[in-house]
């Protein structure tokens, strides 16, 4: 997902299909603003330890490392996509851009950090989560991708590339630290050794 994304991106043009869908997200009412304002924040840097501190208290350990490893690898990982893939952000790219809520117009667009992170989070959350909780995660990844483009943040591209990228830094951390086998998450038991390890 990542690499076709970052294939069409690398051009630093905007197709004209990825055009109608930024014009026909980011023109919706500016009644929205201040949801997806909000919504934007799921995705700063901040949300990585704050999961880790959740997960503490909740006595899931293992969880709190993958927090901030998410946190760490989607710092690293994103700067290296800015020095291979370099596009501007829809306020130069896009004539008909409406930038609000006072996001930058200049930068380094492709991919997008907010996205990366809150799918990687929501990616090493999801073995210790059930029924509706795991829909409201990937509700997050959904609302933050989108108040991004509502914003004028970044282009559809930017925000679909760093859902990949995303997964990629969530399933890497996965397989890295292990996660509850099945019945451990509802239990807590086996939180420190790896799934495999059961």
């Amino acid at each position: 997902m990542l690499v076709l994304c970052s294939t069409q991106a690398s051009s630093g043009a905007v197709a004209d299909l990825e055009r109608r869908v930024f014009e026909s997200i980011n023109h919706l009412p500016d009644e929205l603003e201040p949801v997806m304002r909000a919504a934007q924040f799921l995705g700063v840097l901040a949300v990585g330890p704050i999961v880790a501190v959740v997960a503490l208290a909740f006595r899931r350990p293992r969880l709190a490392v993958a927090a901030i490893a998410v946190t760490v690898l989607k710092l690293l990982s994103e700067r290296i996509v800015w020095q291979l893939v370099q596009r501007d952000r829809p306020g130069v790219t896009e004539p008909d851009a409406i930038v609000r809520a006072g996001t930058a117009t200049s930068g380094l667009s492709f991919v997008s950090g907010h996205v990366v992170l809150v799918t990687g989070l929501a990616w090493v959350a999801l073995p210790y989560l059930h029924g509706r909780w795991k829909l409201l995660a990937w509700g997050c990844v959904f609302l933050v991708g989108f108040a991004r483009i509502y914003l004028g943040a970044h282009n559809p591209l930017d925000v679909v590339g760093g859902f990949g990228l995303g997964l990629a830094i969530g399933g890497a951390v996965n397989l890295a630290l292990g996660v509850p086998a099945r019945g451990e998450a509802a239990t807590g038991r086996g939180d420190i050794a790896p799934a495999a390890a059961g």
